[in-house]
């Protein structure tokens, strides 16, 4: 076995199952994130705010808001596949916010971006351990 190999299964055997209704903090933060992004959407869309002068569609809209409504009922169910969509949105948001750093034009919108990238980069390292603890789930007879 290599050095790698017994880091990691040393790694594995150091982490403890969760206990049943147990709900470590990143997933209950990152579920109410994930409900307040999507009910904040739905929100400014019945408020009538629009988007570069015009309202956003409705189908972009739903979607959105369903998607942010199911990622965060999914995590405070502790759900496996749901706090690993969430990190991939985390993923895709660091990325994007990095991206925008390209042309930042103001140093309000600088530390903007640099607080998004590290509070979500942050809340992702922290997710990483809690998906360790979760289960993937078996499906049976196969």
């Amino acid at each position: 076995m290599s050095r790698t190999e017994e880091r990691n299964a040393a790694a594995r055997a150091a982490l403890t199952p969760l206990a049943p209704g147990e709900r470590p903090w990143p997933v209950a933060v990152s579920s109410l994130i994930a409900f307040a992004l999507g009910a904040v959407t739905l929100g400014l869309y019945l408020g009538g705010v629009k988007v570069d002068g015009q309202q956003p569609a409705l189908s972009v809209v739903v979607v959105y808001t369903v998607l942010m409504l199911a990622c965060a009922a999914g995590m405070w169910q502790m759900s496996y596949l749901a706090v690993l969509g969430f990190q991939t949105l985390l993923a895709i948001g660091i990325l994007g916010f990095s991206l925008a750093l390209i042309r930042v034009t103001s140093v309000a919108w600088l530390l903007v971006c640099l607080a998004v990238i590290c509070a979500a980069g942050y809340l992702f390292w922290k997710l990483v351990r809690v998906l360790g603890r979760l289960q993937l789930p078996t499906h049976e007879g196969k």
